[in-house]
């Protein structure tokens, strides 16, 4: 199916209340020793400043979150709960799973690595993990998964679709059918319960709309940096250096990385979304990653191998070339964009803290 803008939105906005609401607060001298820039003050840990050519403002997930306060677990046991009651009503069996249960990724220790040992391991980590196995141990132990696998194709079925709603395929995938105003028609028993313990993400939505001409800023901040003469030579001297490494032809930091994610895709048959099609159609299917189980391993092999190498060339470039200007850049351009865009960048921090 095609990906409604709206959905997506729809959908960020419970992922991020499920990872809860903490914030650092504490200041940020905003110096190009520091270890956060000075928009990480009010844009939250998760601030990327990215040195790929592009920024991202969320809130820290993954790894390297903050520890969920009680009142985000007292919300999630309230999500658990709530399925239970709507999948009994809806005729099925839902056990609730405490939140303090789930267990650690085992990626978690590999993504706490400095970027040189990680390159050195995984590489980019692309083609080197396996991101369908990530929830394996929590699925083993998911009283729910032994709940479904018991039923009957057809009854597995109704089941998804009385969990995550209509159109939702083999427990994972969740399928957000979307009416004229953009609205989610079903999102099933599990949108339910979140709108009920983090509020409306409809509304929540229109919420993040105050702040577009901040983002619209922060766009064209953005391209000020990486549109600066200091981050265009530094970005040629990268070049420069992948090329005597062995590995020529890149031109965009990004465009690294993004060989190899090409390279896996050839190899899985995935098919990513194509920009500027996303938009036209009427619903949303959110899948998981692609599994590698029928890759040809040789092939999967070679992969990792040439990933690991050239990733561990690129961090060796970036750290000698290009990470020191930078961030010069970086940093002198958000001290500015800081002062002059105080009151809605605090309006904004504010705002991500009460969610």
């Amino acid at each position: 199916m095609r990906t409604s803008r709206t959905a997506l939105a729809a959908l960020a906005v419970l992922a991020l209340a499920a990872c809860g609401n903490n914030q650092d607060k504490a200041p940020v001298d905003g110096d190009s020793k520091s270890d956060k820039s000075p928009l990480a003050e009010y844009m939250g840990d998760g601030f990327i400043g990215s040195s790929g050519g592009g920024m991202v403002a969320t809130r820290a997930i993954g790894p390297n979150q903050q520890e969920p306060t009680e009142a985000d677990l007292a919300k999630q046991r309230k999500v658990e709960e709530s399925t239970v009651s709507c999948m009994k009503t809806a005729g099925f069996e839902y056990v609730a799973v405490p939140p303090e249960q789930k267990t650690k990724s085992k990626f978690a220790d590999a993504f706490n690595l400095p970027p040189d040992k990680f390159a050195e391991q995984y590489g980019y980590g692309i083609s080197t993990i396996d991101w369908s196995k990530a929830g394996a141990e929590d699925d083993a132990n998911d009283p729910n998964k032994k709940i479904r696998n018991a039923l009957s194709p057809s009854a597995q079925k109704a089941y998804d679709e009385a969990l995550n709603g209509k159109g939702s395929g083999n427990g994972m995938a969740v399928a957000i059918p979307m009416d004229g105003s953009g609205k989610p028609e079903d999102v099933g028993c599990r949108g339910k319960a979140f709108s009920e313990a983090y509020g409306d993400p409809s509304k929540s939505q229109d919420d993040f709309k105050k702040y577009d001409a901040l983002f619209k800023d922060l766009e064209a901040l953005n391209k000020r940096i990486n549109n600066d003469q200091q981050v265009v030579d530094a970005t040629k001297n990268w070049s420069d250096c992948l090329a005597d490494a062995g590995h020529p032809g890149f031109t965009k930091l990004e465009d690294a990385r993004g060989s190899i994610q090409k390279k896996l895709d050839a190899l899985t048959g995935n098919k990513p979304d194509v920009p500027g099609k996303a938009d036209s159609g009427a619903s949303v299917t959110i899948g998981g990653p692609p599994s590698f189980d029928k890759v040809d391993a040789a092939k999967l092999g070679d992969l990792r191998k040439a990933e690991t190498e050239l990733a561990v060339a690129d961090q060796k470039c970036k750290a000698k070339t290009y990470d020191e200007p930078f961030k010069k850049v970086q940093y002198a351009m958000e001290k500015e964009f800081v002062a002059q865009h105080k009151a809605e960048l605090e309006a904004y921090r504010d705002g991500m803290a009460n969610r």
